[in-house]
């Protein structure tokens, strides 16, 4: 397989682990606070690589390195309760879409000054992305339903924040995928006890531990596939595969809780697989 090829297998696996690790924490946050799912997920994953990077004596990267994907941890611990914050204030299929868009196009535009212009077939590849990654999150919103400005201010800063930690792992993938992914959890872990002791959830705190693990380490595999997906490839081609996320938690809502996508979300699909076809050439 060639590097490119490599580069997408490795992008589609992240995007899998992360669109699992989505789905897994949507169906808890039917019984629990999802930010505690988040936090105790992301806690339990933090003490496992701390254990690994020890264990096997695992050389500690240059404090460039180390700095940068802690400031992508933490940032994006934030983003993500933006993003929820969001969600909760107004229609939810625009402020999804909105963030999701941005989550690809921010590292796309910084890759694209950074790194000049594309091959044609791999630019044309991130197009049919963009529109694809539209596609599959926008689902149109619930009669009488109204999203705020606030909601889209919301959504657009989480958007810009995810898109940052993308560039962030980037720029830290020199370290190591495992160090990197350590120091992010660190300071992700930090942000998100921050958000919870300012603003800690009203529902119960209990039943969230053991679909917060299953989320959590999701999660922390399609962060450790992503930067390695970022030290063989593009960084603009490897978010936009690693953006497709949303196709995957689709996919296993429709599988296990027969919810189906939309005619829209199914083409955009198609367009997905199209994308990462040109990407893989």
């Amino acid at each position: 397989m060639n590097a490119a090829g490599t580069t997408a297998g490795l992008g589609l696996t992240a995007a899998a682990c992360w669109g699992g690790a989505d789905f897994a924490g949507g169906v808890g946050a039917r019984r629990a606070p999802v930010l505690l799912i988040v936090a105790s997920g992301q806690i339990l994953s933090l003490f496992v690589l701390l254990a690994i990077c020890l264990g096997t004596h695992l050389a500690v990267p240059r404090p460039h390195d180390f700095i940068l994907a802690a400031v992508g941890g933490f940032e994006a611990a934030l983003a993500l309760a933006l993003f929820y914050h969001a969600l909760s204030l107004g229609a939810m299929g625009l402020t999804a879409t909105l963030t999701g868009l941005l989550t690809a196009l921010v590292p796309v535009v910084f890759s694209l000054f950074c790194d000049g212009l594309p091959a044609s077939l791999a630019g044309a590849g991130l197009v049919v992305g963009c529109i694809a990654i539209w596609m599959i999150t926008h689902t149109p919103a619930g009669k009488g339903a109204t999203t705020p400005p606030r909601a889209l201010l919301f959504a657009a800063l989480a958007g810009i924040g995810f898109g940052t930690q993308l560039i962030l792992f980037k720029l830290a993938s020199g370290g190591g995928a495992l160090w990197s992914t350590t120091s992010a959890r660190v300071a992700g872990v930090t942000a998100l006890l921050l958000v919870l002791a300012v603003k800690p959830p009203k529902a119960p705190w209990r039943g969230f531990w053991l679909i917060g693990i299953l989320s959590g380490s999701l999660d922390t595999l399609g962060t450790l596939f992503y930067i390695q997906t970022t030290r063989l490839g593009r960084l603009d081609e490897a978010a936009l595969v690693c953006s497709l996320y949303p196709a995957c938690t689709i996919l296993l809502a429709a599988l296990v809780l027969r919810e189906w996508p939309t005619r829209r979300q199914m083409a955009g699909m198609v367009l997905a697989l199209a994308a990462v076809a040109m990407l893989s050439v």
